[in-house]
């Protein structure tokens, strides 16, 4: 199946089909993984998050596919485990061409998608509910006060406020680790 094919599979709102299809790319990219000192396990792992990656910018109105679907996930691929080896020299990193510095960017985005992810998993529930409720739902605090019974939407605020402030402390704890 050709790109065109399964771009219109994504825009259709097949996803899964697509997938399948971008599936039949991944011997190509465990093969690239494994020339450079990985396991199979790595192969898939990074495959997983090419694929994680291609499916963000898919959402994006703005995301225009400039490549083969091939070589979008070879380069994603290539940078994701560059990146996790931390072999990117700064005469490398400044010798990059357009494309490859827009992939690199998409890598770089998603390692802020997951410290993110992982500092709202580590807020604990009540936390998580309340900024579900706020964002996701977008419940007044009014709302939110009664249905997590706190005495009052100020309270409920102040408790937001908290949870978005112990959010950024958990993810720039978690960048820093990276580091």
């Amino acid at each position: 199946m050709n790109d065109k094919k399964i771009l219109e599979l994504f825009k259709e709102g097949q996803r899964e089909k697509a997938f399948s299809k971008l599936y039949s790319l991944y011997p190509k990219i465990e093969s690239l993984i494994l020339s450079k000192g990985g396991q199979k396990q790595d192969a898939s792992d990074v495959f997983q998050e090419a694929l994680i990656i291609l499916n963000r910018n898919l959402e994006k109105s703005d995301f225009k596919l400039t490549s083969s679907f091939y070589t979008y996930l070879y380069s994603v691929s290539r940078f994701i485990w560059k990146d996790a080896q931390k072999k990117f020299s700064k005469e490398e990193l400044k010798n990059f061409n357009v494309t490859e510095v827009e992939y690199f960017h998409c890598v770089l985005e998603e390692k802020k998608y997951q410290r993110a992810e992982l500092a709202f998993i580590e807020l604990g529930n009540r936390c998580q509910e309340l900024l579900r409720l706020f964002y996701h739902k977008a419940m007044s605090f009014k709302e939110i006060a009664k249905m997590m019974q706190f005495t009052s939407e100020k309270i409920a605020k102040n408790q937001k406020y908290k949870c978005l402030a112990k959010a950024k402390d958990i993810y720039k704890t978690s960048k820093m680790l990276q580091s």
